[in-house]
């Protein structure tokens, strides 16, 4: 435990977030919160924001900024397999095509797969045992000059990804 007047790591602080989400009541709602926002059956936080790339976008300033959230990724990943075993890795591609208007029959896919599947190509989903949850971790980026973000959601059992 660290002293007192020191701050908690970075892995404590996303890991102290990720539970009180996990734990938390969902909204009724659609609502921002303290880390992010939330709906009906879903939380969502932003854990960790790296700078924007308006002005440079080269190899030098993106990629350090993508393995330090690849390394709080990394961390959290170990500390909840500890937890609930191996996550599983799921797809976001197959998600993004389902608002499309031209194909009334697909239903859209539920929060908070919805937000991730426009942010990241994949996620990795834990169920959270006795809670009727899941949890799923990301990095993401809105666009090309936007910052890239280590996102958690939680949602019912009933929206999890297939």
């Amino acid at each position: 435990m660290p002293p007192q007047n020191q701050p908690a790591s970075s892995t404590d602080e996303h890991l102290s977030i990720t539970d009180t989400l996990a734990a938390q009541a969902f909204p009724e709602g659609q609502s921002k919160t303290e880390h992010g926002w939330g709906g009906p059956g879903f939380h969502i936080a932003t854990l960790r924001v790296t700078q924007d790339f308006w002005d440079d976008r080269s190899p030098e300033i993106v990629e350090p900024a993508v393995q330090e959230l690849e390394s709080d990724l990394a961390a959290m990943t170990s500390t909840l397999t500890g937890r609930w075993g191996d996550p599983i890795t799921v797809d976001l591609w197959p998600y993004l095509g389902l608002d499309d208007p031209d194909y009334p029959n697909i239903k859209p896919a539920p929060e908070p797969v919805r937000s991730f599947c426009n942010l990241a190509t994949s996620m990795l989903v834990w169920r959270i045992p006795s809670t009727g949850r899941w949890l799923g971790l990301t990095i993401g980026q809105g666009d090309r000059e936007l910052p890239f973000e280590l996102l958690a959601a939680v949602g019912e059992e009933s929206s999890f990804p297939q």
